[in-house]
């Protein structure tokens, strides 16, 4: 055999096996939004999708994997409408921009939170260490911290603390953070947004 017999591209998924897939995804979608990712088992998500459960654990080993699944495209459109908005207004302020991409993270957060919620609690059980994070803490981190140096730097401070008010910052928008405001403190989402702007990104 040539080399070229030997190394194969990847194969497209097989028909029945992406049909299974979609099936799966909008059968726990529907029952996540109905009842909320903790009530749902993965029994219940085959007996909706019309599966057996054997073929829905060969794809997913557990809900976090599946809630996982299903946040990827959305988390590609998050992203891209993020750096949409610092495209379309690239000439205002760094804090006005660092406050429009929360306000962008906060409706995506209310829109999707039982997912959010499933993939960051099945995350945190799963993992070796708490300290360790996920590719969406990263990449708004990092987004995050750019424009907290614009800011400081824009006020001629020296770069003291970026990394850690962006730590911050998005400490308070996770799961557990936020929906402590929502549910327990009773802010809305808005006020939520307005309280972290004063705390973390206000102009001085």
């Amino acid at each position: 055999m040539n080399e070229e017999s030997t190394n194969h591209p990847l194969k497209p998924e097989r028909r029945d096996a992406a049909e299974n897939r979609q099936r799966i995804l909008n059968a726990a979608l529907q029952l996540f939004e109905q009842h909320g990712v903790e009530q749902v088992s993965m029994n219940q998500i085959a007996a909706e999708a019309q599966i057996g459960p054997g073929t829905l654990y060969r794809r997913y080993r557990n809900k976090s994997e599946l809630c996982l699944d299903l946040m990827k495209d959305n988390l590609v459109i998050l992203f891209e409408d993020i750096y949409a908005y610092l495209e379309d207004h690239h000439s205002d302020s760094p804090s006005s921009r660092l406050k429009g991409i929360l306000g962008l993270f906060i409706k995506f957060r209310e829109k999707k939170s039982q997912l959010l919620r499933g993939v960051e609690d099945s995350s945190q059980a799963n993992r070796p260490s708490t300290r360790q994070k996920g590719p969406l803490y990263h990449e708004l981190h990092e987004i995050l911290v750019q424009l907290f140096d614009e800011m400081l730097a824009a006020a001629g401070k020296p770069e003291p603390n970026s990394v850690f008010r962006a730590d911050m910052l998005l400490n308070g928008v996770s799961s557990e953070s936020y929906l402590f405001q929502r549910e327990v403190r009773g802010y809305t989402p808005e006020e939520i947004l307005a309280h972290l702007s004063a705390t973390f990104i206000a102009d001085k």
